[in-house]
């Protein structure tokens, strides 16, 4: 029965949203004929609030790996049930989100949760309610050790692993740096971390200058940037990137220092937008390239196809509709490694004991190699630390298109992560 079950789910379509839980009527009584029942995930998405832009292709990029993953025999024969809950970027509602999707939904594991501030506002709620829960998002908070042993990072690269790899390339642009950062707690890994390796390499920080995320216009911060610089590195989040962008490009007009820019700050929105001109020949970090020629592997391939963007790095059938394409693949690849971790550790209900074997299975990886499941690339996994070290991809602007230059390799961003969640009781 279930071989039957599995062949017969291999070629079964995944259709749409039933309340908030997404999983193939056809899928749904096949498996129910049976004794297999569905593995329940939990999405905690930013659908609303000032994530909203990301939340909506987390939520695109989650349904897309489920439907994969359903269709090639699910976990160890199972389907996956996808619950889906907006958390509105709200720390606090982040943890009743999460606590809903516990007690109410009966998940077996939480996913999904991309800005600091709303993790930090959830994790103590899984923490609390024994949940493995996995990040979506780059704080460089789990590395540190200052989570738990339920919470893992294991498919998005953190900060500061981002910035130990490209820290050298950044300041080689040129050593006086004037950081713009969000000003939470993902703008002051950012801070902290390109602060410390600027001096390793030789630089002078400038000017740190954080910016308000309510604000609506950031002409007041340009003017705080001293003469003499000579980089600008900047990151953006949130609705207000487009009018970041262009109001720098106004203040400084062709007369800039040279721009380093984390993707964040133009996320969702096109280069050619007009009033971006100046970003021509300015250089940006992407944890996946936008365009398909940026990575050209079949594993990418297989991705961007299964999640509907297009080689011009735009929505397919929308060329106005630009994805968060340096984030969402976290959500992909994050389903994949509960699939793996799943199946090594032999997990069937949220019982001590297998709550147990998948935590301790997850903290055994040491890895996850490239292919359909893992995209991005290949990872080191830091099975004490719960943290996923990635490769990351530096990029310029030509002709209003960004051009890959640079691919690290995982090993680069490596750093000694002092965090060792195993010593910690379940």
């Amino acid at each position: 029965m279930k071989t039957k079950r599995r062949k017969f789910i291999k070629g079964a379509a995944m259709a749409g949203v039933a309340g908030s839980t997404i999983i193939s009527p056809i899928a749904r009584q096949a498996w129910a004929a049976g004794s297999d029942e569905p593995i329940k995930i939990g999405l905690q998405v930013h659908l609303t609030g000032i994530g909203s832009t990301y939340g909506r292709w987390y939520d695109q990029t989650s349904k897309a790996a489920v439907k994969v993953i359903n269709d090639t025999g699910g976990i160890g024969g199972r389907p996956i049930e996808l619950v889906i809950e907006d958390d509105a970027t709200d720390p606090k509602r982040g943890g009743e989100v999460c606590g809903k999707l516990v007690t109410q939904h009966k998940v077996d594991f939480v996913f999904g949760c991309l800005y600091e501030h709303v993790m930090h506002g959830s994790w103590p709620t899984a923490d609390e309610l024994k949940m493995p829960y996995m990040l979506c998002g780059e704080t460089a908070t789990v590395g540190a050790g200052q989570m738990t042993r339920y919470i893992f990072q294991p498919c998005i690269t953190d900060v500061r692993s981002q910035i130990t790899a490209i820290g050298k390339w950044i300041t080689d642009l040129g050593k006086k740096v004037a950081m713009i950062y969000p000003d939470f707690g993902f703008g002051y890994d950012h801070r902290d971390f390109f602060s410390e390796a600027s001096a390793k390499h030789g630089g002078e920080i400038t000017a740190l200058i954080p910016v308000s995320m309510m604000d609506t216009s950031y002409t007041r911060y340009f003017p705080k940037i001293p003469s003499d610089t000579e980089v600008i590195y900047h990151v953006m989040v949130g609705p207000g990137v487009l009018t970041f962008v262009r109001e720098m490009g106004e203040h400084f007009g062709s007369n800039r220092p040279q721009l380093f820019g984390f993707i964040d700050s133009v996320e969702a929105v096109d280069i050619a937008s007009p009033g971006l001109e100046f970003l021509e020949g300015s250089y940006f970090w992407e944890a996946m390239p936008r365009y398909g020629s940026g990575y050209p592997t079949s594993f990418e391939k297989f991705y961007r196809e299964n999640v509907g963007i297009s080689d011009m790095g735009h929505s397919v059938g929308d060329d106005r509709d630009f994805p968060t394409y340096s984030h969402m693949f976290s959500c992909w690849e994050t389903l994949f490694a509960i699939k793996e971790v799943v199946e090594k550790s032999g997990y069937k209900s949220r019982t001590p004991k297998d709550v147990e074997a998948f935590i301790t299975a997850f903290e055994s990886m040491s890895g996850f190699e490239e292919g359909n499941g893992h995209p991005q690339g290949r990872k080191i996994f830091l099975g004490k630390a719960h943290q996923g070290i990635g490769p990351n991809f530096i990029s310029k602007v030509e002709n209003q298109k960004l051009t890959t230059i640079l691919k690290t390799e995982p090993e680069d961003g490596l750093y000694d992560a002092q965090a060792d969640y195993t010593t910690q009781s379940l």
